[in-house]
Parts: C-alpha cells; structure tokens; sequence
C-alpha cells in the first residue's frame, strides 16, 4: 500500500511539472550574436569600405577620422581640403567613439576598448585591448515587437532580426529585459576645442560636440549609459586603469573640456566639473534645463548649448540657450532662441555654428548673446548636419548625407571645398 501511494505521488508531481510549463508562440526581436573570440579577433585594417552611416568625427594632424557606426573608423586625407581621401579603414564591431591622445587612438567596441597607435594613419595597429570595461549594451531594435532573451555568454549582439518564436511562458511571466544604445549617432554620440588639452608634452585631437569620449592630461574620459563618468588613466598605454567612476543624474549624452573645466550635456542640464585633480573630476554646479537632447560648447564665460525635442531625450521644445559661466558655481541662463531642429553646435571667436539636421547648418555672428539669431551669416538648407569641428578657418562637418569641408577665412563667403558623399546601402 504505501509503494502504491509513493508511485502515485511520483505520477502527479510529474504531471503537476508539466502542467505548469506553458508556451507561447510569438514573433519577437531575436538577437544574432558575435562570440567574444570573434569580437576580439576582428580589428582589421582594409581600403575599400564606403561610408554609408557616418557617426561620431575627430581630427588630428590634417587625418580625419570618420565613425561608420557601430563598424569602424574611416581614415581620411585633409592634406588638400579641397580633396579628401579616404586611405584606410579600420574594422572595429560595435564603435560609436573615439578619442586621440599623443599617436593612441581609443575607441570602443561594444563592452572593450581598443588601444590604437596611428603613428602611421595608414597602418593603424591594435597595441592592446582591455576587455569588458564597459557595460553591455545592444543595438536598436524594432520597439513594435518584444525583446527575445538575452544571453550575454553568448557574445555580443549585432543586430536583431524579427522572426516568429516559440518561448516557455514562466510563472511569473519572464520580465522583457530593458537595454538602450545610448551612443547611437541616429539618436544623439579638442586641443582648444572639445577639451582634448592639458599635459606638458601630450599631444591632442579634436572632437565634434556630441562626443561621449574626450582625453585631457593622461586621461581619458567616457560617459557610460544614461549616469556614469569614468576616469582612466592612459600614462600607461601598457596598463590603462579606471581610476573613478562617478554618477550624474540626468540621462549624460556628451562632454566637453575648456580650460581645467568639464562640461556635460545631459537631458535635464549642464554638469560643470572641476579638472585640477584630473583623476577625480568635482562636480562643482548644474544648470538646469528643460527636458530635450544637449551637446554643449563653451567659449570663454559662456556656454552654448542646443535643446532637441521630439527624440529619446523628451521635451517638445527646440532651443539655442547661452549661459554664463563666469562664476562655475552658479551658471546663469542669458538667453534662449527658438531652433527648428538643433543637433551639434561649434563656436569659434564668437562665430556660432549650429546643426539643424535635416534643415541644414545656420552659422551665426554671436558677439552679442542678445541678438544671435539677428545677426545670421550665413545657411545652407540643402544638406543634413549633425555635427562640426571648426578650427581657424576650416569647419568639418558631418550628417547623414556624408563629409563637408567649409572654408570660413571669409565670413562673407563661406564656400564649401571638398566632401565625401554617403554611398546608399545596397541591404
């Protein structure tokens, strides 16, 4: 009697089991992966790759490098502004930015960052890798479907791919995971300019103001999801080493270096930071602003910084707002300016440069913070600008549509020199 009932005790848990497993059919965003050996086995350097969805721009020593997102970075000839040359390409999966310090180029790759010597440009090598610095992040997705599970021993995710899957539904049901592309070009990511300065004998390029990567003394910067700063330390290109990471609230899109200053962007205000301890950035004020995208540009005792509505950041206004930034501690607003659709922004001896995307570039005399959108130079509304480098009397600029360089000696006539086109995906 008691063998009877153990065998029917046996019986009903195995079907009480399979009763409770329950599946369902959908169709879903399945994730295709890149294993960790392939990821880490990929950086080449070839001369044949077209530019087809331009990112993130740095310039160092009449070389322009040119973000592909999420593939790699264009090497490209200024020698002749007039004629630019693409003369190398270097295979990185996963890049969005980048930054230069002395003949290191740093870039990342999905969770890794690449150490780069360029003391060639049209060799580039990979000198050392240090893996799983950053956190795991996937691609954009098509948000009309749920997320397919994702399993981060599996490698890497490239892309995505809509299909229909058969999944066990769990008791409680199984949580969509949440993930974001925070560096993504389509949504958002200098010696003088930019911030890349400081250290005696370091050398230094320039970066575009929707930059997330920025290089001052011996280190490097990045921000890092939607809240976190890392400071490394790159003296030693044979052992980088994060020296801080620290937290500012506000969903962090770029940074930007002027003097012993760090300016961060980010969706509800302006981050001002001190650099005299460059290890350890102070959080010193925060402006804040209305809810919307902002890269941010400083020249002397103001700040510039464009609000973008109607994107991932929120907001639904489109604003040019200049700040005084003479007393670090407590910024003050001047001025706001209604935009159109305002995306990366430069400034150079008072001479304003704003992207507008797809209504083009508007460039501005800004010696009076009160009159800037009074005192237009000039605007070219048939190209896409996202964003720009100007630098004496070359501005380089960057948007879906490809590469531009503009010659600016002139105020009163500005001519546009050379560009690279986009070449359409055939995909």
């Amino acid at each position: 009697m008691k063998r009877s009932i153990f065998l029917i005790s046996i019986f009903t848990l195995i079907i009480t089991s399979c009763e409770d497993k329950r599946f369902q059919t959908f169709t879903a965003n399945v994730p295709i992966y890149i294993s960790y050996e392939e990821l880490r086995n990929s950086f080449e350097v070839t001369t044949d790759e077209i530019l087809v969805k331009p990112g993130k721009i740095y310039f160092k020593d009449q070389y322009m490098y040119i973000n592909e997102y999420q593939k790699g970075i264009h090497v490209v000839n200024l020698s002749d502004p007039s004629d630019p040359v693409k003369k190398a390409f270097i295979n990185i999966p996963g890049n969005v930015d980048m930054a230069i310090r002395n003949n290191i180029l740093y870039a990342d790759s999905f969770i890794d960052l690449l150490l780069i010597d360029i003391s060639n440009p049209l060799q580039p090598a990979e000198i050392n890798r240090i893996e799983k610095l950053f956190e795991y992040v996937i691609p954009p997705y098509d948000y009309d479907y749920p997320l397919d599970e994702i399993d981060e021993e599996k490698g890497v995710i490239i892309d995505f791919e809509i299909k229909k899957i058969t999944r066990e539904i769990h008791t409680p049901p199984y949580p969509w995971p949440i993930y974001y592309d925070y560096g993504s070009f389509a949504e958002v990511s200098s010696a003088r300019y930019s911030g890349s300065a400081g250290g005696s004998g370091n050398t230094y390029g320039v970066g575009g103001s929707m930059a997330r990567f920025i290089t001052y003394d011996d280190y490097l910067y990045t921000l890092e999801s939607t809240y976190k700063l890392k400071s490394i330390d790159i003296s030693n290109t044979d052992q980088p080493l994060v020296k801080n990471e620290q937290y500012l609230w506000g969903n962090i899109e770029t940074i930007f270096i002027s003097g012993e200053y760090m300016f961060v962007g980010s969706s509800n205000g302006m981050h001002i930071l001190s650099l005299k301890e460059p290890s350890v950035p102070i959080l010193m004020s925060t402006y804040q602003h209305i809810t919307a995208c902002d890269p941010v540009v400083v020249d002397g005792n103001l700040a510039y910084v464009t609000l973008r509505a109607g994107n991932f950041c929120g907001g639904t206004q489109n604003l040019l707002e200049v700040i005084d930034i003479a007393d670090k501690y407590e910024p003050k607003r001047i001025v706001s300016y209604a935009m159109t659709e305002p995306y990366g922004l430069g400034i150079d001896n008072s001479t304003l440069f704003v992207c507008e995307g797809e209504h083009g570039l508007k460039v501005y005399d800004a010696t009076d913070p009160h009159a800037i959108t009074s005192n237009k130079i000039a605007e070219f509304s048939n190209i896409h600008a996202h964003d720009v480098i100007p630098l004496s009397t070359f501005l380089f600029m960057i948007g879906d549509d490809g590469f531009y360089i503009y010659d600016y000696s002139d105020l009163n006539d500005i001519s546009l020199l050379g560009t690279l086109p986009v070449v359409p995906s055939e995909e």
